[in-house]
């Protein structure tokens, strides 16, 4: 199959812009001569999450609520990549300490993967911490209320069996985590 070139921008304005997202308003023209308009791009930071694996072999989830969806979710910590980050593995390290208060031996990469292609221009950086120790409290932003859960792999894989992490992008690194712990039957 051959690739799909590259759209033709035609205009491009932003009609939204905070701290946090941003939003584009743009005109395309694709390669056949078709012209795609309104196309909305979402603007936002790039994003890191871990599966966090502590010295005795514990998964440390933590519990948020999320209001876009009016309940707790079950996920794994992680956040923005802020504009000063020079190194991402750093960047999910202050995250795993700041929602959890652990710090890990090693922070192992899992790859990249894209929230949603279509319509964001992020990317969510992916990382299997392990060797945690509990070094402190949580250091959480104004507006977060989070609690640290330990479970077992097992626990782990029961709960993605019957749904309970909602968070497509952290099932996501969870699969590549498991994968890398070498914790998956196929």
């Amino acid at each position: 199959m051959n690739e799909p070139n590259e759209w033709k921008v035609l205009s491009s304005k932003y009609i939204f812009q905070d701290d946090w997202c941003r939003l584009r308003q743009e005109s395309y023209q694709t390669p056949s001569g078709k012209i795609v308009e309104p196309y909305y791009v979402y603007e936002f930071p790039d994003w890191v999450t871990a599966l966090p694996v502590t010295r005795e072999g514990k998964v440390i989830m933590i519990r948020q609520y999320r209001h876009a969806i009016g309940h707790v979710c079950l996920e794994l910590p992680g956040g923005c990549v802020d504009a000063g980050d020079t190194d991402i593995a750093a960047a999910a390290a202050r995250e795993l300490r700041e929602e959890t208060g652990y710090a890990f031996d090693t922070i192992t990469s899992l790859g990249i993967i894209s929230p949603n292609p279509s319509t964001n221009n992020n990317l969510m950086h992916i990382y299997l911490a392990t060797g945690g120790v509990k070094v402190g409290q949580q250091q959480l932003d104004d507006s977060e209320e989070i609690e640290v859960v330990e479970m077992t792999i097992d626990e782990l894989k029961q709960a993605l069996r019957e749904n309970k992490i909602e968070q497509a992008m952290h099932v996501a690194c969870i699969f590549y985590a498991l994968e890398k712990l070498n914790a998956l039957q196929y």
